[in-house]
């Protein structure tokens, strides 16, 4: 994969439109990088990159504006090994299927525990994916990077722990997030845990982490 340095935001949306790339990283210390993903989220989902912002500020206030702006992750400089593959591997994951799905998710009950910064705030998992997995719960999520959380996998006595981006959150509780790092023992159970109960096999496989009207709507035109 091939790095392409762009030196103004113009620059950058016109490649990103014209040429076309896997993965656009807006630099959100930079001015109008907001409105460089703003554009690149126009595109249709076939043509659209993964979209990542980053940034130098940690924690970072403007975690909301990324978001609302499309961004995908977020990335904090200086940039970890271990950031950059996680994403670069997510691509595989994002891509969508002919029938325009996402990664397989299935429905669970469990409680999602999230640290949010005025204390702890359990939440009931929805479903559940190996890339992030959907929450209800009795008070508005914030829409914020780097959330830790922890909850058992059904049936079993792992554990699961590690960080999360919430991409979407509404003023019923419902939320949606991506995981950005967890740990390898995690992810492992989680791997086996999704295969032993035939994720890949299922046809009825839940949308990706879409907030649930466009879900819906997302089903029936894939139908």
């Amino acid at each position: 994969m091939e790095a392409v340095i762009c030196r103004s935001s113009q620059e950058a949306m016109e490649f990103v439109v014209g040429t076309g790339c896997a993965v656009l990283i807006a630099d959100f210390d930079l001015p109008n990088s907001a409105e460089t993903l703003k554009t690149a989220a126009l595109l249709p989902l076939s043509q659209r990159p993964l979209l990542v912002a980053m940034t130098a500020t940690l924690p970072w206030p403007g975690t909301g504006e990324a978001f609302q702006s499309g961004a995908d992750r977020i990335l904090y400089k200086p940039l970890e090994m271990s950031q950059v593959k996680d994403v670069f591997a997510s691509i595989r994951t994002a891509k969508a299927p002919k029938d325009g799905r996402k990664a397989p998710r299935i429905d669970i009950k469990t409680i999602v525990y999230l640290e949010l910064e005025h204390g702890t705030v359990p939440a009931i998992g929805v479903n559940i994916s190996e890339c992030g997995f959907a929450v209800q719960a009795t008070e508005p999520i914030p829409m914020s990077s780097n959330l830790a959380f922890h909850c058992i996998l059904p049936g079993t006595g792992h554990k699961l722990h590690g960080y999360v981006d919430v991409i979407w959150t509404d003023d019923q509780g419902r939320a949606g997030a991506f995981f950005s790092r967890m740990t390898p023992a995690s992810h492992k159970h989680l791997k086996r845990w999704l295969s032993k109960h035939g994720v890949a096999g299922k046809e009825d496989n839940v949308r990706v982490l879409m907030q649930p009207e466009e879900a819906a709507a997302h089903s029936l035109a894939a139908k």
